[in-house]
């Protein structure tokens, strides 16, 4: 009996962890991925499309890239192919992402710096984002702004909560270890992107702070699915 069915699901939900950077959402719930298939031999082929012809290069590589590392990470796979379609610059990042290059190598004359810089930027809108959702959760289930600047990661992990509040807790430290990888569950659980603890006097202000990232991200989202359902609905036409 084959295995295809269940290992195709199994890419899916690699795929469910890499993210649009500038959104903070997967590629799979944006529905960037047009195809999936995996061969008997178990080689993994995935193509992707994103809203428009002209979306960042830089943050297209991303995308591809992250891809492919979390296919990657399976030990069943073979091979993984990324394709980039219908971008100007596809050609150069399925060329890199096959390579294994960086984006400045991928691009030469381009730019000066790799990704890193980019990622961790994005990676700290995506902490504040999920922090600002964790907090006003826990929040409206009656825990105090005192307690939270107090606690560290093991008694974050041990709480008890409901279906959200494990799903926000879940993103929420994804994001702490990625972008605190040296810190142990001994670290306390909320920070501000500086690693300062949290204030709990100036707890309002912050959030509303941090809440104006939330904001600026679910408007680019917004953006981000119109686009992509316009140039859905013009692929389907040229079809018909």
């Amino acid at each position: 009996m084959t295995n295809l069915p269940y290992r195709w699901e199994q890419v899916r939900a690699a795929l469910d962890t890499v993210t649009d950077p500038e959104i903070d959402e997967s590629v799979a719930a944006l529905e960037f991925v047009s195809c999936v298939e995996v061969s008997e031999d178990n080689d993994v082929s995935i193509e992707f499309r994103l809203p428009t012809f002209w979306c960042a290069p830089n943050f297209a590589f991303m995308m591809a890239s992250d891809m492919r590392d979390a296919v990657r990470e399976m030990d069943w796979v073979r091979s993984v192919s990324i394709k980039l379609l219908d971008h100007f610059s596809a050609d150069l990042i399925n060329r890199g992402v096959a390579l294994k290059q960086d984006f400045r190598d991928a691009f030469p004359g381009e730019t000066d710096d790799d990704l890193a810089s980019v990622r961790l930027k994005f990676l700290g809108k995506a902490f504040e984002r999920r922090q600002e959702l964790l907090i006003r959760h826990l929040l409206g289930t009656g825990h105090e702004g005192e307690w939270m600047s107090q606690i560290n990661l093991r008694e974050l992990m041990g709480l008890s909560l409901n279906y959200e509040g494990t799903r926000l807790r879940t993103l929420y430290i994804f994001a702490w270890r990625r972008l605190h990888p040296e810190w142990s569950e001994a670290n306390l659980a909320f920070v501000a992107l500086s690693g300062d603890r949290l204030d709990p006097g100036q707890l309002p202000s912050y959030l509303r702070k941090i809440g104006g990232v939330r904001r600026n991200t679910e408007y680019n989202g917004l953006i981000c699915r119109s686009l992509l359902a316009e140039r859905k609905a013009e692929l389907a036409g040229a079809r018909e």
